[in-house]
């Protein structure tokens, strides 16, 4: 079973917009609802893939509702604890003359800590059935990044595989318990590495650091320039597909997919790879955060390059 955790489940309003002029009103083309949260998208892409997985975190309102049903709509079983408040609304702003994607978030959820005991306990059920945990992603108000360190070595203790991705400071305190894999971006490892990362020859410095330090395989998304593995035995550069891109919000969680369905099939890595870069390159080319077709999943899969690095000679 894949067991997926996300804390602060959201949903996506993403305004697509021809362009982006400041003080003006602006009129949407359209408005595309789609889910948020890094392993609630996973979970997503993994179903759209047909690899079913047991989502569990915590819910609330009208908003958790629709999450749910979402999900559930994949084939994911979803089993969120119901707290306070109201699961995040994020507005996605896309504009379609090039301009990068401008996300605006708050916090709503209200989390206790009888929730957080109780997700625990959850958590520790489903781990005795549990062949990899994805999990990830901020944290509502009131948890601290202490969360992370403690679920991860939960399941680490029992050596199952964790594909982890946060921001800091829920990364460092993630990476403590040494997860399998993390995902960070460039300004993920940035904020983590306390320097700006601009070159790929910074990332892979950073990404050695960080297997090293904690045996944790870093996937480091970079944008337009792709993304690199650092693995324990081997290295790669991944070049971008030349695809239209038309809302770029929540690739990074389709390469967590990628990833995730290599651990849980037990496939090499590379191929967790391909599957997860050519995810990201299907979900790009569409208006909603992690929306794809298992069909472009394995097109663009099919054209993903793994070369060597640093490059040999």
């Amino acid at each position: 079973m894949i067991l997926s955790v996300t804390a602060n489940t959201s949903m996506d309003y993403v305004y697509i917009i021809p362009f982006w002029e400041t003080g003006k009103t602006m009129r949407a083309q359209r408005v595309v609802m789609s889910l948020g949260g890094k392993p609630t998208d996973a979970s997503y892409i993994l179903g759209e893939l047909g690899i079913p997985s047991h989502a569990i975190g915590f819910a609330a309102g009208i908003t958790g509702d629709l999450i749910k049903r979402k999900m559930e709509s994949k084939g994911v079983t979803v089993d969120f604890l119901p707290v306070n408040g109201e699961s995040r609304r994020n507005l996605i702003i896309a504009p379609q003359d090039g301009t990068p994607h401008t996300a605006i978030t708050s916090a709503s959820l209200e989390v206790g800590e009888e929730h957080i005991a109780a997700l625990r306990e959850q958590y520790v059920a489903l781990l005795d059935e549990c062949d990899v945990v994805v999990l990830g992603g901020t944290l509502p108000t009131g948890m601290a990044p202490s969360f992370y360190t403690d679920f991860i070595a939960l399941a680490r203790e029992r050596a199952i595989p964790v594909v982890f991705d946060a921001s800091e400071p829920n990364l460092s305190a993630g990476l403590q318990s040494r997860p399998t894999f993390c995902k960070p971006n460039r300004e993920e490892l940035s904020a983590f590495a306390k320097r700006e990362i601009v070159t790929v020859e910074q990332a892979y410095e950073v990404g050695q650091s960080i297997l090293e330090q904690y045996g944790t395989q870093p996937i480091i998304s970079l944008g337009e320039e792709g993304g690199l593995a650092v693995l324990e035995d081997s290295a790669y550069r991944i070049p971008p597909l030349r695809v239209p891109v038309v809302n770029a919000a929540g690739a990074g969680d389709a390469i967590l997919a990628g990833i995730t369905a290599a651990v849980f099939r037990k496939l090499p890595i590379e191929q967790g790879l391909k599957l997860g870069f050519g995810a990201a390159s299907a979900v790009v080319t569409t208006e909603g955060t992690a929306e794809c077709s298992y069909e472009d999943i394995h097109k663009y899969a099919a054209q993903i390059e793994l070369i060597p690095y640093p490059a040999e000679g």
